[in-house]
C-alpha cells in the first residue's frame, strides 16, 4: 500500500451497521420414559454478533463505501431442549486504511481514529441471547411456561474519513513538481505530466534518506480558496493534519506565470484559515524548476524571497536533480530518525477486543409506577412492565404472566394507596382491566 498511488481517492463514507440480535431462549420440558411430569429445560439462546472496524495496512482508500453502504453481523441462535444453548452469531470486521476516523453520523461525536495498524473499535454490540425456561425454575415456580427473546443488537449509521498518515506533506500550486518530486525521491509512481490543473490524486511514498526512512505524501488540491472549498480544497487539506513537517513546493522558474513569493503567502493564508496549529509547522521551503532560469537568476529570486517573508528558500531541480539531496537532508534534520508514520504501519493483526454483548436483564417486580390519564384510568407503566411485554414469550399470555409478577410486587395494595374504587379501569401495556377485589 505505501509504495503505490492511490488511483481514485475516496476518503468519506457513511455506512450503516446492525449488530446481531440475541437468540430467543427456549421453553422446553423433559420428556423420559416413566417420568410423567418432567421439569424444564428449555436452553438459553446464542449471542449476536458484533461489528467491528478494523485498520488493514493494506487498505489504502474508502472507495468500497461507495458501493457498500450496509454491514450485518449474524444473529444468535435459539436455544434448544435438554438445555442446549443456541450458537452465538459470527461477528462483522470491516476493513478500513490506516487513518480512518470513525465518527457517529447523527451526533457527529468521534467514536474512534483507527491511527496504527490493526487497531480496531467495535461500533454496535450484539445482544444477549435469551433465558430458557430451565434458568427460571426455582423451588417455588418449579414450571415456568415462559422464556426470553434475545435483546436486539446495536443499529448505527456511521461516517468514515480517511486522514492520511505521513511524517511530511508537499504542498504547492499546481504544476510546481510536487508529483515528479516524490516519484524522484520515493518508491511512489504517480501519474506525471504537464497539468494546468491540479492532479486529483494523493500519493505515499517511503522515502530512505541519511540512514533512516520515513513516509511522504504528496497532498494536491491546494490552491487560493481552497480552506474555503475551493478546488479540492477542504477534502485535502484534513490530510495534511497529522504531518510533522511540512514541505512546501514553488515554482522558482514561474513558468505558470504566478509570482511564486505570492504562491507561498496564499498557501500560508489557506493553511491559518483552515487550521492554525498548520501555520506553526515546522517546514522546508523549495524552489523547483531553477534549471529553467540561469544561477545568478535563481539566486536573485533567493533573496527576493527571503526579503519578502524572512524564511529561507532551497533552489532544486527535480528535473536534473540539483539540491534534492540537500533538501531530504533538511526534511531528516526536522522529522528525526524514527519514522512516527511508519511506524503506525508495523506488526501483525492482534486477536480482536472482547466485547460484552448488550444484556436486559428481569428488573424487580416492584418496579413499576401507577398514574392516572385525562380519561381517569390507572395505567401501570415502568421497568418490569416493558421487560414483560417486549421481553418474554410464553406458552400461555405474556400478560398473565406480568399480571402474576405485579402482584408479587403488591400491584393490589398499591392501586388501592392510589385511591382507585371498585370498577374502575386499569390499563397495563395496549390492554384494559376493571379492578375488582
Amino acid at each position: 500500500m505505501l509504495s503505490s498511488n492511490v488511483d481514485s481517492l475516496v476518503d468519506i463514507g457513511t455506512v450503516h451497521v446492525n449488530a446481531g440480535h440475541g437468540g430467543s431462549g427456549a421453553i422446553s420440558f423433559r420428556r423420559e420414559k416413566y417420568v410423567p411430569r418432567g421439569g424444564p429445560d428449555g436452553g438459553t439462546g446464542g449471542d449476536g454478533g458484533h461489528v467491528f472496524f478494523r485498520a488493514d495496512p493494506r487498505r489504502s482508500t474508502l472507495i468500497e463505501f461507495a458501493r457498500k453502504k450496509k454491514f450485518e453481523a449474524e444473529n444468535g441462535e435459539p436455544g434448544g431442549p435438554v438445555k442446549r444453548f443456541g450458537k452465538d452469531g459470527n461477528s462483522v470486521v470491516v476493513a478500513v486504511p490506516v487513518g480512518t476516523v470513525i465518527y457517529d453520523a447523527h451526533t457527529s461525536e468521534q467514536i474512534a481514529d483507527l491511527d496504527q495498524a490493526w487497531s480496531s473499535v467495535c461500533v454496535a454490540r450484539g445482544g444477549r441471547g435469551g433465558r430458557g425456561n430451565a434458568f427460571f425454575s426455582s423451588s417455588t415456580q418449579q414450571t415456568p411456561r415462559y422464556a426470553e427473546e434475545g435483546v436486539p443488537g446495536e443499529s448505527r449509521t456511521v461516517r468514515l474519513e480517511l486522514k492520511l498518515l505521513a511524517d511530511a506533506a508537499i504542498i504547492g500550486m499546481p504544476n510546481v513538481g510536487k508529483s515528479s518530486f516524490i516519484s524522484r525521491v520515493s518508491n511512489a509512481t504517480p501519474k506525471i505530466a504537464s497539468y494546468h490543473f491540479t492532479t486529483l490524486t494523493p500519493t505515499l511514498g517511503v522515502v530512505h534518506s541519511e540512514g533512516s526512512s520515513y513516509l511522504l505524501a504528496d497532498v494536491p488540491g491546494l490552491i487560493k480558496g481552497a480552506h474555503a472549498g475551493s478546488g479540492l480544497g477542504t477534502g485535502f487539506l484534513k490530510h495534511i493534519e497529522r504531518c510533522s513537517v511540512l514541505l512546501h513546493m514553488l515554482d522558482l522558474s514561474e513558468s505558470e506565470e504566478r509570482d511564486f513569493v505570492q504562491d507561498y503567502l496564499d498557501l500560508r493564508e489557506e493553511l491559518a484559515l483552515y487550521d492554525e496549529r498548520l501555520v506553526r509547522l515546522p517546514e522546508v521551503i523549495l524552489g523547483n524548476k531553477s534549471d529553467l532560469v540561469s544561477s545568478n537568476h535563481a539566486e536573485t529570486r533567493a533573496k527576493e524571497f527571503c526579503r519578502r517573508t524572512g524564511e529561507a528558500i532551497l533552489p532544486i531541480s527535480v528535473a536534473t536533480g540539483s539540491n534534492i539531496d540537500n533538501a531530504l537532508r533538511s526534511l531528516v534534520s526536522l522529522l528525526g530518525k524514527e519514522s512516527r508514520a511508519l511506524r503506525s504501519f508495523a506488526g501483525d493483526a492482534p486477536p480482536l477486543p472482547e466485547v460484552t454483548p448488550l444484556s436486559r436483564r428481569k428488573p424487580d417486580d416492584s418496579d413499576f409506577s401507577i398514574s392516572r390519564d385525562s380519561g381517569g384510568r390507572y395505567v401501570i407503566t415502568g421497568p418490569v412492565v416493558n421487560y414483560y411485554l417486549t421481553m418474554l414469550k410464553s406458552q400461555t399470555d405474556e400478560k398473565n404472566e406480568l399480571l402474576r409478577a405485579l402482584e408479587r410486587g403488591r400491584l393490589t395494595e398499591r392501586l388501592k394507596e392510589a385511591g382507585i374504587a371498585e370498577g374502575e379501569t386499569v390499563v397495563l401495556g395496549d390492554a384494559e382491566f376493571e379492578f375488582r377485589e
